[in-house]
């Protein structure tokens, strides 16, 4: 074998061996010539945003209006087995009681603290789980914030009614509204179909309330 033969062979041999290196980089599946890629979201922040939403959402009194209520041993209690699941749809309100004007009382709720009437008509606490037909499970952490900043549902619909204290809440720190909808999406999804609020004009007699 002549030396100048010999001097291509290892040329090619090295031209071969670079190629080889170079699709290897290339190579979707190693990974080697892209950077790695950011995880969506920081394991501890995100646990702690959790338990920053929880300890709002308590003290908030959330579950006040949107857990329903129930009979326990020392009396009305939260069913925490429906926590935050809004008002039953098995509880059915298609009026409100009549309210004589002078008195009093300006308003009414059902037993279960989850249905309001008075001069705004009939509200209904929604079902704040992360359920994504009957819940808030398709809104992102922009639709949740502007609503509470806006006061109205989905943030750009109707106004959020009595006796929702959306003004209060919209007083929150963007850090403290997002732990709250970090803590929300963290839940059980409980599906809970929440009818739509009634207008001052169906408030005739007393309530047709069926169901518990």
């Amino acid at each position: 074998m002549s030396h100048r033969n010999t001097i291509n062979r290892l040329a090619a041999a090295l031209f071969v061996s670079a190629a080889a290196l170079t699709l290897a980089g290339c190579d979707s599946t190693t990974g080697a010539s892209e950077p790695p890629k950011k995880a969506e979201f920081n394991f501890p922040e995100r646990a702690a945003a959790v338990e920053r939403g929880r300890y709002l959402v308590t003290i908030g009194g959330c579950n006040d209006c949107h857990t329903p209520f129930k009979m326990g041993a020392n009396g009305p209690e939260p069913d925490m087995s429906r926590m935050l699941s809004g008002h039953p749809e098995s509880v059915v309100v298609t009026s409100a009681p009549r309210i004589e004007g002078g008195g009093p009382y300006v308003w009414a709720g059902v037993a279960t603290t989850t249905a309001f009437a008075g001069p705004w008509g009939v509200s209904f606490a929604r079902n704040l789980t992360p359920d994504e037909n009957t819940g808030i499970g398709v809104w992102d952490e922009t639709i949740f914030m502007n609503t509470i900043r806006n006061g109205r549902h989905w943030g750009v619909a109707r106004p959020i009614l009595p006796p929702m204290p959306w003004f209060n809440y919209a007083k929150m720190t963007d850090e403290d509204l997002k732990a709250v909808f970090a803590y929300l999406r963290s839940i059980p999804p409980i599906h809970n179909r929440i009818p739509e609020p009634l207008p001052p004009a169906e408030m005739t007699e007393m309530p047709a309330a069926t169901g518990s």
